[in-house]
């Protein structure tokens, strides 16, 4: 499962994290790795990119994302109750970020993909960091 950091990564400006968060979408494209989110990713991602360069270029790649990602996640109560438990258990992990672990743990996703360091403290959880070192070790798994 991606988050929004891999997506705004991937087609934002110079940032150490581009080129790896680039090649992952990439391996997508090409069909060499399966991965989703959730439809509140995709959104946050809208929102981030429109602020950055208008909102027809965000709607544009959003729905290129959405393609790419498709069939993508929809949190349902079950995952915003879980996710409230993981937020007040989790003193780094941000309420949206909670939510997004819920449904990532209920899905069964085989990892959380994410520059955000708050993901590797919750227990059941494989977070990789979308570096060269970290997408190596998800591409190799795949």
């Amino acid at each position: 499962m991606l988050d929004t950091t891999v997506l705004v990564y991937a087609t934002g400006g110079e940032h150490p994290l581009r080129t790896p968060c680039r090649r992952l979408v990439e391996q997508l494209a090409d069909g060499r790795l399966r991965a989703t989110t959730t439809v509140e990713v995709v959104q946050e991602y809208t929102h981030v990119r429109s602020r950055r360069v208008g909102r027809a270029d965000a709607v544009r790649q959003a729905r290129a994302y959405a393609d790419l990602l498709g069939p993508l996640l929809v949190s349902d109560e079950a995952a915003l109750r879980d996710g409230l438990e993981l937020f007040a258990a989790t003193g780094r992990l941000g309420a949206f970020d909670a939510v997004l672990t819920a449904a990532a743990l209920s899905a069964g996703a085989s990892a959380l993909v994410s520059a955000d360091s708050a993901f590797a403290d919750v227990a059941g959880l494989r977070h990789v960091v979308p570096d060269g070192a970290g997408i190596d070790a998800l591409l190799e798994g795949a």
